[in-house]
């Protein structure tokens, strides 16, 4: 061990002789410091952070607005429970919300802290809304580790032996293009896919039970799978003929990482319910559930919420982040980004068979590792191996996917040129090293 390992090991052996096993370590570096898309740990050495936090920092570590608007406000009031006292800045920022995530002629909000507490929450919505009890989610989603959450997720590794789980929860296959085309178009494909979603409502489940279909139109811990549009549409189609609600999971897609404020904007199709978290807040805990007021106010007073319903902290943090994304034109510089990411791994996929995918919308970009050019076969120990020698380069990643050989691009959306270029060479001299 090294002088300069040293600080981050011990750190990292308190961790393990103290924290419970149980909390994923999905990168081992260690922070002292970040601003931007530099991570600097605890001994100094400086850090490309692809990961972002798992989403959560798209505009940027310490944005100063940001961290100005939660000073400013941790010295009015930390917190009063919106349940007994209302406060502006959850009121305002419901505002901006709906504006910029319109869902019908009106839209309505409501504020938690996390993203499973989102999807915990719409799912009670649509429940009330329809008075159905049926939910039907995809394979390889990811909506979250308390019960409802853990339920519709798919990936086994959540939830060994924490069942029973929720009951009325049925699954169907995600409509994923490059594993499961065969010799099919993507016209023929969608087809065969929105078959099997008709077909559901008779072998499966009765439709007139299903209070809502929840899907992420780009899947994030599955391994940024994005849905076909033409499939989307149909399932919106589907949803309207039989009165079921349809609700988008935007969490790690949202605020300004595909290019929009919410993946279904790039997509063109309007969800009866969205659920958002993660970058809202630039890290701060805050949460939030949108969809038509009608639906909306189909929930019970009471029946929705919590103690910490958007905390004002959070609020103020979420206010600033938006505001500071717009004046940034972050929207614009995720598809930037994206091109850039995307020309120059396609390019280096023509000298690594090892590379069977390179997907994504606007810079949320997934990279996906094969054996023997099938999708099929996973390349989990490859991904695992690149993901190692990123570290020790400097350059934090994170891998995604029902068998973990997808590496997930995550970056701030502040990072410059310079730094994203220099962290795609660290990726690429990597996935040399190891092909």
């Amino acid at each position: 061990m090294t002088e300069e390992q040293t600080k981050s090991q011990q750190l990292l052996d308190r961790r393990k002789n103290i924290v419970a096993n149980g909390v994923g370590v999905f990168n081992t570096a260690t922070v002292k410091e970040a601003k931007g898309a530099i991570i600097t740990d605890v001994d100094g050495k400086e850090h490309i952070d692809f990961a972002g936090g798992i989403g959560v920092v798209n505009a940027g570590h310490c944005p100063e607005p940001v961290v100005k608007a939660i000073q400013e406000q941790a010295e009015k009031y930390l917190h009063t429970s919106f349940n007994v006292v209302t406060y502006e800045p959850y009121i305002k920022l419901c505002e901006v919300l709906a504006e910029i995530l319109p869902h019908g002629d009106r839209t309505k909000a409501m504020l938690i802290s996390t993203g499973a507490e989102a999807v915990e929450n719409a799912i009670k919505i649509a429940r009330q809304a329809t008075k159905r009890p049926a939910v039907i989610c995809f394979t390889e989603a990811y909506h979250g580790r308390t019960l409802m959450g853990m339920s519709l997720t798919s990936k086994v590794n959540y939830k060994f032996s924490s069942g029973p789980f929720a009951p009325e929860v049925y699954r169907i296959p995600f409509p994923n293009f490059y594993k499961y085309h065969g010799t099919q178009t993507m016209e023929e494909f969608v087809e065969t896919e929105l078959k099997r979603l008709r077909e559901s409502a008779h072998s499966m489940v009765d439709i007139n039970s299903v209070a809502a279909i929840i899907v992420e139109p780009l899947q994030g811990e599955g391994g940024f799978n994005p849905i076909p549009k033409k499939y989307l549409e149909g399932l919106r189609s589907f949803c309207d003929e039989h009165g079921v609600l349809l609700i988008f999971d935007e969490i790690q897609s949202g605020f300004c990482r595909t290019g929009h404020w919410a993946s279904w904007q790039h997509y063109g199709v309007q969800p009866d319910l969205s659920t958002y978290a993660k970058s809202m807040g630039s890290g701060l805990p805050i949460a939030a559930v949108l969809g038509s007021a009608k639906i909306m106010d189909a929930a019970e007073p009471g029946t929705i919420g919590g103690t910490y319903i958007g905390s004002p902290v959070c609020c103020a943090a979420a206010l600033a982040t938006i505001q500071f994304m717009k004046d940034e034109n972050l929207n614009e510089r995720a598809i930037y980004i994206g091109k850039i990411i995307t020309k120059r791994m396609e390019t280096f996929r023509k000298e690594c068979p090892e590379i069977g995918d390179v997907r994504g919308i606007g810079a949320m970009i997934g990279i996906e590792f094969i054996k023997d050019n099938d999708p099929s076969n996973p390349h989990t120990e490859l991904c695992a191996k690149i993901l190692k020698g990123c570290a020790q380069e400097g350059l934090i990643l994170i891998s995604a996917g029902t068998f973990k050989n997808v590496l997930r691009i995550l970056c701030p959306l502040v990072i410059s040129d310079k730094q994203l270029n220099k962290g795609l060479d660290i990726l690429e001299n990597q996935i040399r090293k190891h092909t």
